[in-house]
C-alpha cells in the first residue's frame, strides 16, 4: 500500500500555529529569515500572505519531517497552492533554505500587486458548466477544481460577492469567501508568477526521491526543470486537485495524510473520488505513530 501525504493551502492557518512544533525546522527558518520567524504566527503578522505562506511550509516540512522519524514515510507528495512547497521540500527537490526565501518572495510579490480588496470564494454545490457560466463577464475567473461541486473563484471581494448570490439563487448549497488576500490560481497573477521564475532560475532543484504530484496539472513530475515551473507558476494556474487525487489513485496511493494545519483538504480529497483511507494528523487527536499504527492494521 502507498501513503499520499498531502499539504494544505491558505485558509488553514491560525495563530500559534509554529508553537510545539516538531524538529528544528523553526530554528533553521530563524537563520534565514531572522527574528521574524518568531513572530509569523502571530495573529497580526498572519494578516498578511508573506507570514501565512511562511507558516504553512514550515509546519509542513516540520510534521512530515516527523512522521519520516516515527517511521512513516510518503510515496507520494501533493501540495495545494502554497502547499506544493513543503511537498517539493519532503520529496527531495527543493532545499529548505531556498524554500524559505522563494516562499518569502512569493508572499511578498502576491500582496503588493493585490494588497486588498480581492481573494477567494469556494462554491460548493454547483458543477463547472454552471459555475462557469455565473463567472462569464463577472470580471472574476475560476481558481480552483477541487471536486466535481465544490470550486473556488478568484477576484475582487464586490464582484465575488455578486457571483455568490447568484450561485445560491441557482441552489449552490454554501458560497463562503475564503480567508485568502489575493486572487490566487488566475491569470490577475501572470505578472508576479513571471517574477517569481526569474529567481527560481537562479536556484538549482535536484530529481526528488519520491513522487512530487502536482496540484496543478495532476501529473507526476520528476524532471527539476518542470518542477520549478510548476512551484513558480502555480499562483497563476487553475488547482486541479480532482485530477490530482485521481492521479494518486491510479498509482495506487490507498492512504492519504494530511500535513497540519486543519483538516480542509482531507475532507476535498475524500471529495474529489479518493478510493482509500483518509486522515488529518491535526484533528486525529492521537499520537502520530499510535493513530497511523491503527489505520495502517486496518488496511492490512
Amino acid at each position: 500500500m502507498k501513503i499520499l501525504f498531502t499539504f494544505p493551502g491558505q485558509g488553514t492557518q491560525h495563530a500559534g500555529m509554529l508553537q510545539n512544533l516538531p524538529g528544528t525546522e523553526l530554528a533553521q527558518a530563524r537563520e534565514v529569515l531572522g527574528a521574524e520567524a518568531d513572530r509569523l504566527d502571530s495573529a497580526e503578522s498572519l494578516r498578511h500572505t508573506r507570514a501565512v505562506q511562511l507558516c504553512l511550509l514550515i509546519a509542513g516540512v516540520a510534521w512530515a519531517r516527523e512522521l519520516g522519524r516515527r517511521g512513516v514515510t510518503a510515496d507520494i507528495v501533493s501540495g495545494l497552492s502554497i502547499g506544493a512547497y513543503p511537498a517539493a521540500v519532503v520529496a527531495g527537490a527543493l532545499d529548505f533554505n531556498d524554500a524559505l526565501r522563494l516562499v518569502a518572495l512569493r508572499g511578498d510579490l502576491m500582496e503588493q500587486a493585490y494588497p486588498s480588496g480581492y481573494g477567494l470564494t469556494a462554491i460548493m454545490g454547483l458543477t463547472l458548466p454552471q459555475v462557469e457560466a455565473l463567472v462569464a463577464g463577472s470580471g472574476t475567473y475560476i481558481a480552483n477544481l477541487n471536486a466535481e461541486t465544490q470550486i473556488v473563484i478568484a477576484g475582487a471581494d464586490d464582484a465575488m460577492a455578486a457571483v455568490a448570490k447568484q450561485a445560491l439563487a441557482r441552489g449552490a448549497s454554501k458560497a463562503h469567501r475564503l480567508s485568502v488576500s489575493v486572487p490566487s490560481h488566475c491569470e490577475l497573477l501572470a505578472e508576479p508568477a513571471q517574477r517569481l521564475a526569474a529567481a527560481f532560475s537562479q536556484v538549482t532543484l535536484s530529481r526528488p526521491r519520491l513522487a512530487y504530484l502536482s496540484g496543478s496539472s495532476g501529473r507526476v513530475l520528476w524532471q527539476p526543470e518542470r518542477i520549478a515551473d510548476d512551484l513558480a507558476m502555480n499562483m497563476a494556474r487553475t488547482v486541479r486537485w480532482q485530477e490530482a487525487v485521481i492521479a494518486a489513485n491510479e498509482r495506487e496511493a490507498r492512504l492519504a495524510i494530511e500535513i497540519p494545519p486543519g483538516g480542509v483538504l482531507t475532507c476535498l480529497t475524500r471529495q474529489a473520488g479518493w478510493e482509500g483511507e483518509t486522515i488529518s494528523l491535526e484533528r486525529s487527536g492521537l499520537d502520530v505513530a499510535q493513530h497511523l499504527a491503527r489505520r495502517l492494521s486496518s488496511l492490512g
